[in-house]
């Protein structure tokens, strides 16, 4: 890509976009961060289901 614009989220390392305007940049970066969130959410989700882990010594 020759010139453009990227963007990225302070608070959500992970979300990072860009676009050819400025506009498709913030565009991309709302798309970005809304799937950032998702993941986290379903990651959240799978750490909720972990109640509890049996340890056995040999």
């Amino acid at each position: 890509m020759k010139g453009g614009y990227s963007a990225h989220c302070l608070e959500l390392p992970a979300a990072i976009s860009e676009g050819d305007t400025r506009e498709e940049a913030l565009e991309n970066i709302k798309e970005a961060i809304e799937l950032v969130l998702e993941v986290t959410k379903e990651q959240a989700q799978v750490l909720g289901e972990i109640e509890k882990v049996d340890v056995a010594s040999a």
